[in-house]
Formats: structure tokens, C-alpha cells, sequence
């Protein structure tokens, strides 16, 4: 499941702060809390890929060093930029009752 940051209490029940949701993307594994892993940036994008596609390859693929390190460093330099790429309407733009 998807879920924007920015909906009040989706940090916090992911053992986020806000702060570190404003800086990368994140995907969690669904259960219990202290129980889950988190993936933060490539780490992230590949762990939604391997859902989406359901198989674990893109995971495997991120988890070699030289391809994961490769991958944060293009993430990080898109996510540097991401203000200056073409996109979406932010969500609490789109939807601003569901924001603080």
C-alpha cells in the first residue's frame, strides 16, 4: 500500500519523523513496528519494485555493493533536484483536508 507522508500520524506509525520523510523516499515492511525492515531512498524504489513485480529480484539486484552504492548516488542526486523536475501536484495540494 502507498501512503503519502504527509497524512497526519503515517511518519510516526512507521517509526519516521517527518524530517527524514521530507529528505527520501520510504518503503516499510507491513507488521509489527519494532519487527519491520525499512528501506530508505534506491533502497526504498526497489523494495516497491519487488512488490509491484512480485519477486524479489530488484532487491537482490540493489543488495550487490556496487550496484546498490551506484543506485543511492543517482537517487540522491534526483532527489537533490526534484524541485526543478516536472511532476505531479503535490498530495496535500490535491488534497488539502487530508493535511495539516
Amino acid at each position: 500500500m502507498v501512503v503519502p507522508y504527509q497524512k497526519p500520524g503515517i511518519p510516526a506509525s512507521a517509526g519516521l519523523t517527518v524530517e527524514q520523510c521530507e529528505k527520501a523516499a520510504w518503503a516499510v515492511e507491513s507488521g509489527e513496528v519494532s519487527g519491520r525492515r525499512r528501506w530508505r531512498g534506491a533502497g526504498a524504489i526497489n523494495a516497491s519494485l519487488a512488490v509491484a513485480l512480485g519477486v524479489r529480484l530488484p532487491l537482490s539486484f540493489y543488495e550487490l555493493p556496487v550496484i546498490g552504492s551506484f543506485q543511492e548516488r543517482v537517487y540522491n542526486l534526483v532527489a537533490a533536484n526534484r524541485g526543478k523536475l516536472p511532476g505531479d501536484e503535490p498530495y496535500c495540494n490535491q488534497r488539502p483536508e487530508e493535511c495539516c
